[in-house]
């Protein structure tokens, strides 16, 4: 059946995003993923603007923008209700020039699955890499319709990814990070005031509105590796940890329906590897840099890989000859994310007296520092600029 353009393996935001960006190259490509459908994992998804200026580059940026729900500040709260820090939005988009965009994680992948050519997608499709390929020999994938070779590869299979193991055995993969994690969306009957995050004793909650008066509710916490609910149920459990804290956390769980509240265990790549490529395979998303949740910028980081990933190939392109650019550009910015991610962690995971009673005493010195003063700490994830990239054919 000849030698394959490009097979993408794994169809969440970063294989879909990776496809697409393909497709504008011209690049003909086909995702495989192993799910029966595109439904995804997880509830909402705050798209900062790093992400949103490389989904313009897709295509898709102001339809995402348009599903957003606009608040005016955003800010760090006390258990008690107290605010620590507060920004209102528009010091944050006169900053960085874009907003943070908040919304739900099935929107992102319709977006991005609706502006890919009928047939790019085939569900109910794993696909595992047999071998990687070199500049003189293509690479191999396994799907259900049997062996397949390609000129690239773009591992988005998730943390626990195959393929990263198949290329690098020696890498020890991902550890846990201590903490979990619970995410659920909810319809209140008001939109809520406060809006952001509220940080207590080795935990936080958080509460972003969505479109269509839903509102994204979270939580991580410090717990063993695999614990769950005694009783199965997580919601009882997030009312247990969160049920006397401030408005509107209380509220917002307790209109969660039970069956709707996730429950992950966070897992990071706390190890860089030695490279996101080898032979024609490109690692992407999670695969590569799976990190914690306290900067919201996995998902981000992802849709960046993907664009950097195709913008300097092209129908013509020796994909095999672009991979080590790929790498460059991508592994220390990638690496700098993981480990500023980890870095708030650790300041979630404080939860002795004395040290939560310092940490709300510095945040609340921060919080009367000038907005763009303590904005201008972000600037060097936010302010990142993606490649150009062209149209289809």
């Amino acid at each position: 059946m000849g030698v394959h353009r490009a097979i993408v393996i794994g169809g969440g935001i970063g294989g879909l995003a990776a496809a697409l960006a393909l497709h504008r190259q011209g690049v003909p490509v086909t995702v495989h993923e192993r799910a029966a459908s595109l439904e995804p994992v997880g509830a909402g998804l705050a798209l900062a603007p790093n992400a949103l200026r490389a989904l313009d580059r897709l295509g898709v940026g102001e339809r995402l923008r348009a599903l957003a729900t606009p608040h005016p500040a955003i800010g760090l709260r006390h258990p008690s209700g107290r605010w620590l820090a507060r920004t209102d939005t528009a010091t944050f988009e006169a900053c960085f020039g874009d907003t943070i965009a908040a919304v739900a994680r099935a929107d992102v992948i319709a977006a991005l699955a609706d502006a890919l050519p009928d047939g790019t997608v085939r569900t109910d499709s794993p696909a595992a890499l047999v071998a990687p390929g070199s500049t003189t020999e293509p690479a191999v994938v396994r799907t259900p319709d049997g062996e397949r070779s390609a000129a690239l590869v773009v591992a988005a299979d998730g943390i626990r990814s195959a393929t990263r193991g198949l290329l690098f055995p020696q890498h020890p993969g991902p550890r846990y990070s201590g903490f979990t994690t619970w995410r659920t969306v909810v319809s209140p009957a008001r939109r809520p005031e406060a809006v952001g995050e509220v940080w207590g004793r080795g935990r936080l909650a958080g509460v972003v509105p969505l479109a269509d008066g839903r509102v994204y509710v979270y939580g991580a916490a410090l717990a063993p590796a695999g614990a769950r609910a005694a009783d199965g149920d997580e919601k009882a459990e997030l009312l247990r940890r969160y049920g006397t804290w401030c408005a509107p956390v209380p509220e917002l769980l307790a209109l969660a329906e039970p069956e709707r509240v996730l429950r992950h265990d966070v897992w990071e790549l706390a190890d860089p590897l030695p490279a996101y490529h080898r032979g024609r395979v490109a690692l992407l998303g999670d695969a590569a840099h799976a990190m914690c949740p306290f900067q919201g910028q996995g998902a981000c980081q992802a849709i960046e890989d993907a664009v950097v990933l195709a913008a300097p190939l092209t129908p013509s392109t020796d994909p095999a000859a672009a991979l080590p650019a790929y790498t460059a550009a991508r592994l220390p910015r990638a690496t700098a994310v993981v480990t500023g991610s980890r870095r708030i962690g650790d300041l979630v995971a404080l939860h002795t007296p004395a040290a939560t009673f310092l940490r709300t005493a510095a945040l609340t010195l921060a919080g009367l520092l000038p907005a763009r003063t303590l904005l201008g700490r972000s600037a060097p994830t936010y302010d990142w600029q993606p490649p150009a990239l062209g149209v289809p054919a």
